[in-house]
């Protein structure tokens, strides 16, 4: 599944609420939407002007959905959900942030991209966390698009 329009990722988004993980080394479970929007928003206090890498944090739970039961191969379902509406750099994040060093090198920026992100994923199992409502970050969602619309165009 491609996702080509904020409204379907937003359908989505919307969905996860009622949806259930529970992190790889045992530990609580967290509701997806809750746990989307707490590390979305850890990453805005912590990179406020990095909105891609918040909108990684936002969605990169939604390969949950795409094929129930499949735990081990959401984040690459997740991400090749979101590439051609988010870019390649949201894709890649959304990739590598459950088993990012074992795919491969990683080097640099991205790196320390994938560390921050996989931080903030495991902080957000808050309980109670106030973390916004999911239509604070369409406008987000529309930025981060549009800006990838225009890199293809452009190129």
């Amino acid at each position: 599944m491609e996702l080509r329009s904020v409204d379907e990722l937003m359908d989505l988004l919307h969905a996860c609420r009622g949806a259930w993980d529970t992190p790889a080394g045992g530990g609580r479970p967290v509701d997806l939407h809750d746990h989307a929007l707490q590390t979305a928003a850890l990453l805005r206090r912590s990179r406020p002007a990095d909105k891609e890498l918040q909108v990684a944090g936002l969605v990169h739970g939604i390969g949950q959905l795409l094929r129930a039961g499949d735990h081990a191969g959401h984040p690459a379902r997740a991400a090749d959900a979101v590439r051609p509406l988010l870019g390649e750099r949201v894709s890649c994040l959304v990739r590598l942030h459950r088993e990012g060093w074992e795919n491969g090198p990683v080097m640099g920026e991205v790196m320390e991209d994938v560390l921050v992100l996989r931080q903030a994923q495991e902080a957000a199992r808050t309980a109670g966390l106030d973390a916004g409502v999911l239509e604070d970050w369409r406008t987000v969602l529309e930025l981060v698009s549009a800006r990838h619309t225009q890199l293809r165009t452009v190129d």
